[in-house]
């Protein structure tokens, strides 16, 4: 939005911190179909799902605006087709879910703590805190 004197404030926000944004996002939401596919463990015919929010922000950041890109980007749930199926349909294995679970939130963990980092830098450029 153009001020009075007709120029564009300076995005406080860069591509970077943007993308961690977002990335903290597709983490989240994959925490919950992660968690969706531990409930579902023992229901017949269940097929995995999962988020590949990598993907989506790596090809955001490559687009010739990154930053509409990212903020663009689709995080969203696929149905999982390559998992093994058991006898019952379902393609859920307790124990790779859970070990999926758990980096996902160390993950998720790393991006907040660069999230946090960054805007910890920005504060003591502005002499804030």
């Amino acid at each position: 939005m153009p001020t009075p004197t007709g120029i564009r404030p300076t995005v406080l926000f860069d591509t970077t911190q943007l993308a961690l944004q977002r990335a903290m996002e597709g983490s989240s939401l994959r925490q919950q179909v992660l968690s969706s596919n531990l409930a579902n463990v023992n229901t017949p015919g269940y097929r995995r799902q999962d988020v590949d929010f990598h993907s989506a922000l790596a090809g955001a950041l490559k687009a010739s605006n990154p930053t509409t890109a990212v903020q663009d980007a689709t995080l969203a749930r696929s149905t999982d087709t390559t998992s093994v199926t058991r006898a019952d349909g379902s393609s859920v294995d307790v124990d790779a879910e859970s070990a999926k679970l758990s980096a996902n939130g160390l993950e998720y963990e790393a991006l907040a703590s660069a999230a946090k980092t960054r805007m910890d830098i920005l504060r003591a450029a502005m002499g804030v805190g």
